[in-house]
């Protein structure tokens, strides 16, 4: 792990910032080259995009706080970790889709069109910030005694994160990263072949679903306040993010029939 990525002087570039900003760099490439082959208006996209990524990180960071209201309640000094946390995905995702569904009526952008291409886009930056997870510390897994197991070491990382030291851990968010990059791989090829607007936006919601809930299982940071039902394993258990994943299942899911019997714009 290398939380600090470089040291120049009084400059200190974080590897999870670099990280995090090489993803949306990427996205906004992604999402401007493929706005403009379809004669959208590219321009505009990036405005929509750089203030959805705005409000994403305010609702991730807000429902974070909700989720674990008693905590924070019980416990005021750590909520300068919210700060420092990029709160829950899931949270940001919703604040962020429903925002963009406003902005994109205001502006008389064609909704689901623009859906279609943001989602390989972010499934893009989502899996370059799990590599920043990864190097960072945060979001880390549960123990593990298989030979990828990944041990770590820093002091700094630990004091910021909490990530155990000198213990095999599942390297999880190298799963999310990989399978994240696998989705944008999968959306991106059937963009051009879509049978029907809307179509990707809905599959990216399913996926990423299903991705979400099975990395769930080999997470090791959840304390137990972040479970709606623990059971003897964590196999046996659903977090609440799981629980949101389901939710975003069916939605993904409901989304996509809805598209299939609209047809095209």
């Amino acid at each position: 792990m290398h939380p600090i990525l470089v040291r120049l002087g009084p400059v200190t570039i974080h590897s999870y910032g670099f990280l995090m900003a090489l993803g949306v760099a990427l996205a906004l490439w992604f999402l401007y080259r493929q706005g403009k082959s379809q004669g959208l208006d590219a321009p505009r996209l990036l405005d929509a995009a750089f203030y959805i990524m705005i409000v994403s990180l305010v609702g991730a960071k807000l429902i974070l706080f909700i989720g674990n209201f008693e905590y924070y309640l019980k416990n005021p000094r750590e909520l300068l970790s919210i700060a420092r946390s990029g709160g829950v995905f899931q949270g940001g995702l919703a604040f962020g889709i429903v925002f963009a569904l406003w902005y994109f009526r205001k502006h008389k952008l064609p909704t689901w069109r623009v859906g279609d291409i943001a989602a390989p886009a972010l499934a893009l930056g989502h899996g370059f910030g799990r590599i920043g997870c990864f190097l960072a510390g945060c979001c880390y897994g549960r123990s593990c005694d298989l030979p990828w197991a990944a041990t770590f070491h820093d002091d700094y990382a630990h004091n910021l994160t909490g990530v155990p030291l000198s213990e095999p851990l599942h390297p999880v968010q190298l799963y999310e990263a990989g399978l994240n990059f696998a989705n944008f791989l999968v959306l991106a090829f059937l963009l051009r072949r879509k049978a029907f607007t809307g179509q990707i936006f809905s599959l990216y919601i399913v996926n990423y679903s299903l991705i979400r809930y099975f990395t769930e299982f080999f997470r090791g940071d959840h304390p137990a306040r972040a479970y709606l039902f623990e059971g003897p394993s964590p196999l046996w258990s659903v977090s609440y993010p799981q629980m949101f994943c389901l939710v975003g299942l069916a939605a993904g899911t409901l989304l996509y029939r809805i598209f299939k019997k609209r047809g095209r714009d």
